[in-house]
């Protein structure tokens, strides 16, 4: 997978990049029920990407929440908990005809943010918010493009990332 167009961190001038490298890494996946049937194409994402890292299996815990609102209460815990390097939360919201659409959508992001920011630990925001459900099939295919994989894949990265930054 490519992580973009810029190039690799100089050593020599204090460059600092983290890795895909996922060996040592201890990640947490929160995974809402709520559009399991969307959800859990975001996690066989997710889980190819654990391979793809070379993440141990003793290095993953797979957690269910009962939806998207309820995220970031659950990522904290676990990111506060400090058995986790990173932690990925998975979701989608669909919008439908009210705001709830809204409300969700934001309470979900904010929280993930705030759990991140209030831990220190990385906390993935692996949460589609889109206009329908042929736009997350979209998004949750067969390859490397899956935003669930893209999610494990960024949380190695912070993970190893922060692991180099000075605490």
């Amino acid at each position: 997978m490519a992580v973009g167009s810029l190039p690799a961190p100089d050593p020599s001038v204090g460059g600092i990049a983290g890795s895909h490298d996922g060996a040592k890494v201890r990640l947490a996946v929160v995974t809402a029920r709520w559009n399991d049937h969307l959800t859990g194409r975001l996690l066989d994402g997710a889980r190819r990407a654990y391979e793809h890292c070379g993440i141990a299996a003793t290095g993953i815990t797979e957690v269910w929440a009962p939806g998207s609102f309820e995220l970031p209460l659950v990522c904290q815990q676990l990111a506060g908990s400090g058995q986790f390097d990173a932690v990925v939360a998975i979701g989608v919201v669909v919008r439908g005809e009210t705001t709830h659409y809204d409300i969700v959508s934001e309470a979900a992001a904010v929280g993930v943010r705030e759990a991140a920011a209030s831990t220190g630990v990385p906390v993935i925001f692996g949460v589609l918010t889109t206009e329908n459900e042929d736009q997350v099939l979209a998004r949750a295919g067969d390859d490397d493009t899956n935003k669930g994989f893209e999610a494990v894949v960024t949380a190695v990265e912070m993970a190893t990332l922060l692991a180099k930054l000075p605490s």
